[in-house]
């Protein structure tokens, strides 16, 4: 039964998303602030957290980072009531794997909780796997292993990141749009979600050493999309 963590602090929200969330088969823990979200991740051990972005006390975006430096690999559903695309960026740069408009219907949440849950799970199953790896100068991709290395150093990434990058460096050279990015890490099919992409390109650069006017391993493709390039 998937452990789902709901950080929410208007109670009518908490108590209906919750309910449906335990009709869907979910075990659910409700915190109606980031503190006291922050002490429930250490004792519900959750499996994915669905976070307001707008709570009272510790912001959401504080939680957010707070949570990523806890556990990289931890799937983070971020939710808020505003449709502002500069909300939305700063609340993926700061960590968060997927986003909801509130308010959301139960079924779109359901959809995007298990997405979100497929892609953890992939990594999970990977562990332990035959080694893989293929080389790109100082990066190093382990696909079998769901694992990767920079400069010999592991590089903690969350799922969305990692699936990325594997999407990316399994055809070096092709350019993808970030409309089949899209569809290929989170499932989406909404064009509008693009931004999903091209906030963890920028985080998924930045753990890996990339320099942002000029990097060597994820491309831009002005207008487009990205490609990756083995050096």
């Amino acid at each position: 039964m998937p452990r789902v963590l709901l950080i929410e602090d208007d109670r009518a929200v908490r108590e209906g998303v919750a309910l449906a969330l335990r009709r869907q088969g979910h075990d659910v823990a409700a915190a109606e602030t980031g503190e006291e979200g922050l002490e429930r991740l250490r004792s519900f051990r959750p499996d994915v957290v669905v976070l307001d972005l707008m709570l009272p006390g510790m912001p959401g975006l504080d939680v957010c980072r707070a949570m990523r430096a806890l556990d990289q690999t931890l799937p983070i559903l971020m939710a808020t009531a505003r449709g502002d695309d500069v909300d939305i960026v700063v609340g993926l740069e700061a960590g968060a794997d997927d986003y909801v408009v509130k308010p959301v219907q139960a079924r779109v949440l359901e959809a995007r909780i298990r997405a979100v849950l497929r892609r953890a799970t992939a990594v999970a199953a990977a562990d332990g796997g035959i080694p893989k790896i293929d080389t790109y100068g100082e990066l190093a991709v382990d696909r079998a292993g769901h694992s990767v290395t920079w400069q010999g150093t592991p590089v903690p990434l969350a799922p969305s990141e990692l699936r990325l990058l594997l999407t990316l460096s399994a055809a070096p050279g092709q350019v993808f749009s970030r409309q089949q990015l899209l569809e290929a890490v989170w499932e989406h099919s909404y064009h509008g979600d693009a931004r999903l992409v091209d906030a963890c390109v920028r985080r998924l650069r930045a753990k890996m050493g990339e320099p942002s006017r000029e990097p060597r391993y994820i491309q831009t493709v002005r207008g487009f999309g990205y490609r990756f390039v083995s050096p």
